[in-house]
């Protein structure tokens, strides 16, 4: 069974055509480079609307069957960056973690990570997870939280996904 992840782009520029979707495009370029399970992607960029974003992700999870969402763009304290808040209304856990890991590793790159407000959880068999809207910063917090999202998607009952362990190695426990 071929897996199913979703990518988001979240920007009212790029959903109007006024410039490229690079982060999007820096998130599929990872994907095929860390996974070598076969997966398609559904993909898609809209707006900063949050009833918009939040019916995204429930057509990725829910309809489409994505074990993954990861979205790109809208985390940060303007007033339009409504990202997070679309993925808690859809989410029936969160995972702080996954934002705690992303702003610590952040830090060390730009005093303005603790801006960031990126977020994840769970809706269904599907992770969601929230990432900044720059390709640079999309890889470092990519990186980061990589390593748990395999195993996390085992827990949650989706497709088992596996890696290239040379270039992006995951942890799943021993059994017994």
């Amino acid at each position: 069974m071929t897996a199913r992840i979703g990518v988001l782009n979240i920007s009212d520029r790029a959903s109007a055509g006024v410039y490229e979707d690079t982060p999007g495009q820096a998130c599929m370029a990872l994907l095929k480079e860390w996974l070598t399970t076969p997966f398609e992607t559904d993909y898609k960029v809209v707006p900063d609307e949050q009833a918009v974003i939040e019916a995204e992700l429930k057509r990725m999870a829910d309809e489409s069957g994505c074990c993954l969402v990861v979205t790109t763009g809208g985390t940060g304290p303007a007033p339009r960056d409504v990202t997070p808040e679309a993925t808690v209304a859809v989410c029936e856990k969160l995972l702080p973690g996954f934002g705690e890991q992303m702003r610590s590793v952040s830090l060390r790159y730009v005093p303005t990570a603790i801006l960031s407000r990126q977020t994840a959880g769970v809706r269904g068999r599907c992770l969601i997870v929230n990432l900044p809207g720059r390709p640079k910063a999309i890889r470092e917090n990519l990186e980061a939280v990589f390593p748990a999202i395999p195993y996390c998607i085992d827990l949650i009952g989706g497709p088992r996904l596996e890696t290239n362990q040379e270039v992006m190695p995951v942890f799943r426990p021993k059994a017994g």
